[in-house]
């Protein structure tokens, strides 16, 4: 086998002292897919390691890459995403994919941490109550996306105007709102949900705006789809690029 050395040093970062079995099986596959990978992808930027890791999270979460994530999140845990920034990402997860897709990272999730003796639960993140999550995700909201967000949770048809409410005080009000990541973080793995499921392309230019005017901008947005590639595939990827293509002209 041809594996580099470069690609070498990276995978022993995430698993130490682990081969795969696909070393045996696959050979030329494994030696194709790592070179690229850990080698080419990850040396192509600046992205920092921990970066990196919850962007992977958040795409196969978005990707519905259950397997895949098993074998990523002992590596993203071995390059510093702390507990408690993994189960915000899974939980975040939820208003973007449905708890009928999340459900299986939940246990996977606890399922890993039980056996590296993380005790589970962790320590509560919440910093609102039932009384104040549409106060308070009408000024994540208007954080994140601008002032024109203040009134839109009472904004629609008198038929469908709860939705926009929700989106206040569940979506906003019950995720975003929470300790553990901040807005810039929020919005980079949520920008990561909606590339990697396809079918979303209207809200990931607006997140991809949201994204810009925290300061995650164009081109760290490149450098997050970049390193998501082997992991999602082209299509969506190029997709996501012209997601952020279009939100940075509007911007402009």
């Amino acid at each position: 086998m041809r594996i580099n050395e470069a690609a070498r040093r990276y995978h022993e970062g995430m698993f130490p002292d682990y081969e795969s079995k696909f070393m045996e099986t696959d050979p030329e596959f494994v030696e194709r897919f790592d070179n690229f990978a850990f080698d080419e992808v990850v040396n192509q930027d600046d992205l920092d390691d921990r970066t990196r890791m919850m962007a992977i999270l958040s795409v196969l979460i978005g990707c519905q890459g259950i397997d895949e994530f098993k074998v990523m999140l002992p590596a993203a845990l071995n390059f510093g995403v702390t507990p408690v920034e993994v189960k915000e990402i899974v939980y975040q997860s939820v208003p973007y994919l449905g708890i009928g897709r999340v459900f299986p990272y939940l246990h996977a999730v606890n399922e890993i941490f039980v056996s590296r003796g993380i005790e589970l639960p962790l320590a509560d993140q919440a910093t609102t109550t039932t009384d104040n999550r549409l106060e308070a995700g009408i000024q994540a909201q208007v954080d994140i996306f601008g002032e024109s967000m203040r009134d839109f949770w009472q904004s629609g048809p008198e038929e469908s105007k709860h939705i926009n409410r929700w989106l206040a005080d569940n979506c906003f009000g019950d995720y975003y709102t929470r300790q553990g990541l901040d807005y810039k973080q929020r919005e980079m793995i949520t920008f990561c949900f909606l590339l990697a499921q396809g079918g979303c392309e209207s809200q990931l230019t607006s997140h991809a705006a949201a994204n810009m005017r925290l300061g995650n901008d164009k081109m760290f947005l490149i450098k997050v789809i970049s390193q998501c590639i082997p992991f999602i595939g082209y299509p969506r990827s190029l997709n996501a690029l012209r997601c952020v293509n279009e939100a940075a002209a509007k911007s402009e």
